[in-house]
């Protein structure tokens, strides 16, 4: 175990929070600030898309940062991710749904879908969702639930490695297909969608989108400083050793379901909270959200990024998804092939991902400074004065 503990003092280099803060600094502040303060013709001024991009961006970075939590230091690759995240979305999607009242396409108190499908009274399920306080604690609520009764038997089961992977994704797979049927209420194919308004205030107001970047923001924050004290912490170390050699933390006393099930349900919570801040922002969320290969997306930002440090989990998802917004307008059909390409590298050149170079060439820089600096000449004083006469040679000096 002293291992395992070792390998997380090193991941948690204190030159990493630095690399943390200044990302969300700059999403809680800088971003919505730019967008709010400067006039539209000034330079400075960050845009509407900016911040509805930079936005999205922090909350692909909490799932990130909670993919690495379960896969960086537990060894659980997860590929369900996407579908805790879907879920949170989902319900905020239902709230934002029923704040819109009667002011949909067929001016009726039930949402334009069910109308459109012939549906006469909302269902139970739905019930609640009027209430902003209610949707939250759902989001947070179902993804947690739902990991820990899955987590629950598998755990158990001592169900773990590729067969661990395999079980996830046909489950969100699952989960998707049934959010697809129009039978069960949640939209279909089309999903939920047309918002107007999230506690009163319209979505479509600058202000009301620089105020939930600024929150997605402070959710990484608060997500990356909890993951942080938890892998920090003596359980963190229990799940760094669990994921080196569970069979000798299991003979030392410890029972890995329960640390496992703690950090799994966590991670699904978090990924929930960033589901819900990223629909109200992006204003759809569908069962497409759930496919198998948006979860093998999110282990491809923690692998980019660094697999183990936080940090580099945030650096990964912003990269790779800068990136695909860029790649997919220049180069629609080349964005996949770079994406394969980029884990391929990074997995054979680059173990410890985008984090471990900066490391590397922040090192090699401030040794290349220290060489010179040895190497430079140095000035010596001498405070003797000179010879008054030039002293010839086999001569004394005269006085």
């Amino acid at each position: 175990m002293s291992q395992g503990a070792a390998r997380v003092r090193k991941a948690m280099h204190p030159w990493d929070v630095w690399v943390a803060a200044v990302v969300c600094a700059g999403v809680t502040l800088v971003v919505p600030l730019l967008n709010v303060l400067p006039a539209e013709q000034s330079s400075l001024h960050a845009s509407e898309f900016l911040v509805t991009l930079v936005g999205k961006f922090a909350c692909y970075a909490i799932v990130a940062v909670a993919m690495d939590l379960v896969w960086g230091y537990t060894g659980i690759l997860s590929l369900c991710h996407a579908l805790f995240f879907a879920l949170g979305g989902y319900a905020m999607g239902m709230y934002l749904m029923r704040s819109i009242g009667t002011e949909g396409v067929y001016r009726s108190t039930l949402p334009d879908f069910m109308v459109f499908l012939d549906w006469k009274e909302l269902p139970w399920y739905w019930h609640g969702f009027e209430h902003f306080w209610f949707a939250a604690a759902m989001a947070l609520f179902v993804p947690g639930l739902v990991a820990y009764i899955f987590g629950f038997f598998a755990f158990r089961s001592r169900i773990g490695g590729v067969y661990f992977s395999i079980i996830t994704q046909a489950f969100t797979y699952a989960a998707m297909l049934l959010f697809f049927r129009n039978a069960t209420g949640f939209g279909g194919n089309n999903g939920l969608t047309d918002f107007k308004r999230i506690l009163g205030y319209p979505l479509r107001e600058p202000s009301t989108r620089a105020v939930l970047c600024a929150l997605s923001g402070a959710a990484l924050a608060i997500s990356y400083a909890l993951c942080r004290a938890i892998a920090a912490s003596r359980a963190g170390r229990v799940l760094t050793a669990m994921r080196d050699a569970e069979s000798k933390v299991r003979f030392s006393g410890y029972n890995p379901v329960t640390y496992k099930l703690f950090a799994w349900t966590l991670s699904a919570v978090l990924c929930g909270a960033a589901g819900a801040l990223y629909v109200p922002q992006v204003g759809i969320v569908n069962p497409s959200e759930m496919q198998p290969s948006s979860s093998v997306e999110i282990a491809i930002w923690v692998a980019v990024g660094g697999r183990g440090t936080l940090a580099g989990a945030i650096l990964g998802a912003l990269f790779v998804n800068g990136a695909k917004s860029w790649l997919t307008v220049a180069f629609p059909t080349a964005w996949l092939y770079v994406l394969g390409g980029l884990f391929v590298v990074v997995t054979l050149l680059l173990p410890g991902g985008l984090l471990q170079g900066i490391r590397a060439m922040t090192r090699i820089s401030l040794g290349t400074a220290r060489i010179r600096r040895s190497l430079a000449p140095k000035r010596t004083t001498s405070s003797a004065p000179p010879p008054a006469h030039p002293v010839a040679v086999g001569e004394k000096p005269r006085p």
